[in-house]
């Protein structure tokens, strides 16, 4: 078994430091050109190509073009087959999260006189469909349902649908449909992979079309939504787990390896580092990592050992925490832990992260259950110009502008001078003596 990695980044090469931030998904041409068929079966043949995948892909044996959506009757057997204290957790979770996207949901509609007579705001509506994806590769995620539900719901989109890969016989798992339900969405159609987006991409017989996507995704997902992003709009990046936990010496370096492992247990495309400035804590957490996969199912043992002696985890060791917070910054991660007891202190630090969580007592696995923010979050360096998922990604905004009579002289002799300079003829003309002679009447 190879060695968790353990990287200096004193004296390191600029070409190792590029290789060092590089996301799992940073090259997808594997999966451009493996995705590509599969888009033009699914627009060319729909529902039979959906049914087709849907077996050989995800070995859903049972399913059939009638049983790609989720009925009624479904939907009520998932209450019974999912426990208690499982339905309580998801309530409980889905209170959280709408109370905290409540607060970002915009007023309707805002108007401020710019200038006396000139009016000027912004009108919110929600987007009119979206698509809500749901993986289930390595496991079965009703927190992604209700991260991506709350919001949409929050933002009053009229219509919403879940994708989410088929299980074995056609099923969907039944948390999720707990989930959606308790969430407001009572739509859930069994596709998932490359073929969910092209389903709802160009529409089939039984998947309608959307006009948006958002969820994370295997790379393949990430693929088909680059190659179908002038058919749909594809949403904020979210592709294969990815976390730091910047730690200094004011903490265990085993807490330290205890919260590296949860975003590492994802799978072995995931990318987790544990980066410090103290020699301690880099043999605290390296002393501690086998205690900590002792007490891990077989599987997260294999996907999280897979991502810390990979490309793509382990632990980095920096001069300072300085230095430690400038690596944080260029790696832009997803995921961004700060154990410290003095955490708030280096939060003025960072500038390039999707989520910061603060202190000893708020790991990951907090805010990705329930805590209220997003746990959809941008990846691959998406947090140097995306935020997390919120309502915001279900509205779209529209420019208001109103000039009354009195206001209309000032912005029109602008709008001449302007429009002169730059050679619009019908610009002037229409703030112009034409314009008053039908005012006039």
């Amino acid at each position: 078994m190879a060695q968790v990695n353990v990287v200096r980044l004193k004296g390191m090469p600029p070409a190792e430091r590029v290789a060092l931030v590089k996301r799992s998904e940073g090259d997808l041409t594997f999966f451009l050109e493996r995705v590509q068929p599969i888009i033009d079966a699914v627009r060319a043949e729909g529902d039979a190509a959906l049914v087709r995948f849907g077996r050989e892909l995800d070995k859903a044996e049972g399913l059939t073009a009638a049983g790609l959506k989720a009925t009624q009757a479904e939907f009520d057997e998932a209450f019974g087959l999912v426990d208690a204290r499982v339905i309580e957790a998801i309530r409980f979770g889905i209170e959280n999260i709408r109370v905290f996207h409540e607060e970002q949901k915009p007023e309707p509609m805002w108007l401020k006189e710019i200038r006396p007579g000139a009016f000027a705001g912004d009108r919110f509506l929600p987007v009119n469909s979206v698509a809500l994806y749901v993986p289930r590769g390595k496991g079965a995620f009703p927190s992604v349902t209700m991260m991506t539900s709350v919001p949409a719901v929050v933002a009053g989109v009229p219509n919403i649908a879940i994708v989410t890969p088929p299980g074995p016989g056609g099923k969907v798992d039944a948390a999720t449909l707990v989930a959606a339900r308790i969430a407001g969405v009572e739509t859930v159609y069994k596709v998932g992979g490359a073929q969910a987006v092209a389903a709802v991409a160009y529409g089939t017989e039984t998947v309608r079309k959307a006009q948006k996507i958002v969820g994370p995704g295997s790379p393949w997902v990430v693929a088909a939504k680059r190659l179908l992003s002038g058919v749909i709009d594809p949403g904020l990046p979210a592709g294969p787990s990815e976390c730091i936990i910047l730690a200094d010496g004011t903490v265990h370096g085993g807490l330290a390896a205890l919260d590296l492992l949860i975003e590492a247990e994802h799978g072995p495309d995931s990318s987790a580092w544990l980066v410090t400035d103290s020699e301690l804590v880099v043999q605290q957490a390296l002393e501690a990592l086998p205690q900590h996969w002792a007490q891990m199912t077989p599987q997260r043992v294999e996907f999280s050992k897979a991502v810390l002696t990979g490309r793509s985890g382990g632990i980095v060791l920096a001069e300072s925490m300085a230095d430690a917070c400038a690596f944080v910054n260029e790696y832009a991660p997803e995921h961004l832990e700060i154990l410290s007891t003095k955490a708030f202190e280096y939060l003025g630090e960072i500038t390039e992260a999707a989520e910061i969580l603060l202190g000893t007592h708020t790991p990951v696995s907090i805010a990705n259950f329930g805590l209220g923010p997003n746990a959809v979050l941008p990846t691959s360096k998406g947090a140097n110009t995306y935020g997390p998922l919120s309502v915001s990604d279900f509205i779209r905004r529209s420019s208001v502008g109103y000039v009354t009579e009195k206001g209309y002289p000032a912005m029109a002799e602008t709008a001449h001078v302007l429009g002169t300079y730059e050679g619009f003829s019908s610009h002037v003309n229409a703030v112009g003596p034409m314009r008053e002679r039908y005012l006039k009447g």
